[in-house]
């Protein structure tokens, strides 16, 4: 390996360490952007899902840690690494990136402002990185009980989200286009929460609507259905996107109950279901 490489994967590490004493999980990446490890799985003939419950490397974001010893083998196994990944999703940050391109041709800032004036928030100041390419990476944090999925151009062209599942490049990453850097100013601010209209933005919206129960009229119906369509690992997020559509439309406290029935039949708790309806009350600024 060159002095140059062997230079990048030590640099890349101790970032990689950076990041996870802020409460960061992260994984190595290759010069390409992507995970430096294979998966273990590639040249099964028929693999089973598997997010790294067979204690290999090689499962992408799931491999990413905040622990020092775990960080160093994970690196130790991929010795050309030259960057570090930011897992987003994940406790205590939940983090979730706004990813802001130049290379569609697109002015992704421009549409970022606009949405904000049309649905009225601000990005507040939070911690900005700056991609090779001339783009921009905006993290910002979410409630933990709200999965923000990952999507590229749903929201507006040239702005990617990188949410559950996804991850970010780390500030100090060297690429094949150049090496990843924090905006001045920016290096050491804890990211910022991400303002409450974006946040109804960032997630799906429900897919069909239905006859509505008499208490709540049709699209209370539907906003119920929703949630009783949800599978797991989207549970939650469904819950509390179809609280903040009751609660923006009025309807919220007359659907409480109907919506913990739906959430009980999905597996949630009435606890868990009770705290997330609250929670979407409260960012829709209404009492629980």
């Amino acid at each position: 390996m060159a002095t140059t490489d062997r230079q990048a994967t030590t640099l890349a590490l101790a970032h990689a360490l950076s990041a996870a004493e802020r409460g960061l999980a992260v994984i190595p990446l290759s010069r390409t952007k992507l995970p430096a490890l294979r998966s273990p799985h590639r040249d099964d003939s028929d693999p089973a899902p598997c997010h790294g419950e067979c204690g290999r490397f090689g499962h992408g974001v799931y491999d990413a840690s905040t622990d020092p010893a775990r960080i160093r083998e994970l690196f130790a196994a991929a010795p050309w690494a030259t960057g570090y990944g930011i897992a987003c999703g994940l406790p205590p940050h939940h983090l979730i990136g706004i990813d802001l391109d130049t290379k569609s041709g697109t002015d992704s800032s421009a549409a970022l402002r606009e949405l904000a004036l049309r649905h009225l928030f601000t990005i507040p100041p939070t911690v900005v990185v700056l991609t090779p390419s001339g783009g921009r990476h905006l993290w910002l944090t979410g409630p933990p009980e709200v999965v923000v999925p990952n999507s590229a151009g749903r929201l507006a062209p040239g702005i990617d989200i990188r949410g559950a599942g996804g991850y970010l490049v780390g500030p100090g990453s060297r690429t094949d286009h150049g090496v990843y850097s924090t905006a001045p100013g920016t290096a050491h601010i804890v990211p910022a929460r991400c303002p409450r209209a974006l946040l109804r933005l960032l997630l799906p919206p429900p897919r069909t609507h239905h006859p509505a129960p008499p208490s709540a009229g049709g699209h209370g119906q539907g906003l119920v259905q929703f949630v009783l369509a949800a599978h797991e690992g989207q549970r939650n997020t469904r819950l509390f996107w179809a609280a903040c559509r009751a609660y923006e439309d009025g309807i919220g406290p007359a659907l409480v109950d109907p919506l913990v029935e739906a959430a009980l039949n999905t597996g949630l708790t009435e606890r868990e279901a009770r705290a997330t309806i609250a929670s979407a009350a409260r960012m829709t600024g209404h009492r629980p």
